[in-house]
């Protein structure tokens, strides 16, 4: 461990989860952790942030090389905490977010409180990590999302040619250990989330709704995207990016509009 190395871990599932539990353990083998997690589950947030209500933090747990937070926040929330207050100007070399319990591969990188709060870290141009597996279960074996993780997090503290904005979305396929056969560096798999509603009503004839859903992969045959690495047997890693601009629409869209 580099004592003079600071690590921050955030996450969605809250600070009682065992998948920010093993973060934490994962990222104190690297150096000192400094860690806000929200008081409650926040999964699905993605970039939402708390502007209407007061923030409520208290310390969870301090011991050697470790400092703990709970926040009555969303995972962004936590981010903006951690480096606009807490933290105050001190340089942080690593976020970890997560392990988050269950995948976010595909278009979950959109929805995800785990990788909302990875997204935010990166513009403080540190490089950020956002770490999930593919099982949803709190009981969940996260022992191959440490292993792997710790190989990704000494290679990008170990690397001086990254991007200082470098935000990954790794994850883990739930299968034994044995099983898993590497990890392959893809983009995001082309698909979408279509939900079903279920209707009821309570004592009082108040109709309400359950939102499931299922995942549609329009492509499941391709070999370079994140669902068909974990599909196969890979840890997927997906470097992302905020910029959302569809460049490959803008000419066109140019002549349409008569702009060009």
């Amino acid at each position: 461990m580099d004592k003079e190395r600071l690590i921050f871990v955030t996450n969605d599932d809250g600070f009682s989860s065992k998948g920010f539990a093993a973060a934490v353990e994962l990222a104190r083998g690297f150096g000192r952790v400094i860690a806000v997690a929200p008081e409650k589950m926040q999964s699905g947030m993605s970039h939402a942030i708390t502007i209407y209500n007061p923030l409520f933090a208290r310390k969870v747990r301090e011991e050697d090389g470790v400092e703990v937070y709970s926040l009555s926040g969303t995972p962004v929330d936590c981010v903006k905490f951690a480096f606009d207050y807490l933290l105050s100007g001190r340089h942080v070399d690593l976020v970890i977010s997560g392990i988050n319990h269950g995948t976010n591969s595909a278009v979950s990188v959109l929805y995800s409180g785990t990788m909302g709060a990875a997204m935010e870290a990166s513009f403080y141009n540190v490089p950020a990590i956002g770490l999930s597996i593919t099982d949803h279960s709190e009981d969940a074996d996260f022992d191959a999302a440490v292993e792997f993780g710790r190989q990704i997090v000494g290679s990008v503290l170990g690397s001086d040619s990254l991007p200082e904005s470098l935000c990954l979305n790794v994850n883990v396929p739930s299968i034994p250990r044995e099983r898993i056969l590497g990890m392959r560096v893809c983009r995001q798999t082309q698909g979408y989330w279509r939900e079903r509603f279920f209707r009821n009503e309570d004592p009082n004839g108040r109709e309400y709704f359950w939102m499931t859903g299922r995942f549609e992969n329009q492509e499941p045959d391709a070999s370079e995207s994140d669902e068909w690495a974990l599909a196969n047997g890979y840890v997927a890693v997906v470097p992302v990016q905020v910029d959302m601009t569809a460049y490959g629409h803008m000419r066109r869209l140019g002549e349409i509009l008569d702009i060009f």
